[in-house]
């Protein structure tokens, strides 16, 4: 198996393992004998597993939906992954609609999915029906006589009747018809920063959360939830005066532009997985 995402997996589980049991060298006064300190020897004497770090992995892929890596990383791995890979498609398509503009696709897929999802998150819902408008302005603004009457309806349709129940919904939605205001390359930061691809890629997250918790399972990966707490256990141990290397590294931060072995450069991904890099960007977890 030769696929980027079948490489990526595994070189994402390297960076997994050197990051859980790194070794930070610190220097001395001697160019040739680098010494370790305290600390990283301590780290040294940790020894997790490979299933273990295997597991985590195959976690990631699964939480974060790239069906085709973890299917691949499966067998690579020899485990069975603990939910039906098929299963993750659900949420791919969803995610993919969303980071392509098609959010009234994307609201079909949910309530095809399970409609109570966004019934009993008003919130989430309204992020998405606000994100439409967006899209529904970006489109209007950026065509020669765009005509503005279809964003328009649609915010008086949907979310103007939301909007009075949440002061939140109501600044948001001002915020939103301001675009059609203010011409888009002189927008102020508040305003550009709704047409930017981070507010797709901030509401498809959500979304996953969402769908992941009404399926009765873990919102986040737990190898997200081991650097934050990683993270939180140093900023603990600094602010207690801990002897502490100056800096230590979490070892995941990957190699770029790695030639996957067909001539092209490959980062974190294939054709296979929509949005393993996120458009193009990698997860802020290990970039």
């Amino acid at each position: 198996m030769t696929s980027a995402d079948f490489v990526w997996s595994r070189r994402f589980r390297d960076r997994v393992a050197s990051g859980i049991n790194s070794r930070q060298m610190s220097p001395s006064s001697s160019a040739n004998t680098p010494t370790w300190h305290s600390f990283e020897r301590k780290v040294d004497e940790v020894k997790p597993s490979k299933s273990d770090i295997n597991y985590l992995v195959m976690d990631y892929l699964v939480t974060n939906g790239y069906p085709s890596a973890a299917k691949r990383f499966a067998v690579e791995a020899n485990i069975q992954p603990r939910v039906d890979v098929k299963s993750i498609q659900e949420r791919v398509e969803i995610r993919s609609a969303i980071h392509s503009g098609d959010i009234q696709t994307a609201i079909e897929k949910i309530n095809e999915l399970n409609p109570q999802i966004l019934d009993e998150n008003p919130s989430l819902h309204f992020s998405l029906l606000r994100l439409q408008l967006v899209e529904l302005i970006r489109k209007c603004t950026t065509s020669p006589n765009g005509d503005i009457t279809p964003a328009l309806d649609f915010a008086t349709a949907q979310l103007a009747p939301r909007a009075p129940t949440n002061p939140q919904f109501l600044e948001d939605l001002e915020r939103t018809l301001a675009l059609l205001i203010f011409p888009s390359e002189n927008l102020a930061p508040q305003l550009s920063s709704l047409l930017h691809p981070d507010l797709r890629k901030d509401i498809a997250n959500k979304v996953n959360e969402a769908i992941l918790q009404s399926q009765g399972a873990r919102k986040e990966a737990r190898l997200r939830n081991l650097v934050k707490l990683r993270a939180w256990a140093e900023q603990k141990a600094r602010e207690a005066k801990k002897d502490l290397p100056e800096k230590l590294d979490l070892g995941l931060v990957p190699e770029k532009n790695t030639n996957d072995g067909s001539g092209h450069s490959s980062q974190n991904g294939s054709s296979h997985d929509a949005m393993m890099t996120n458009n193009g960007d990698l997860d802020a977890m290990i970039s």
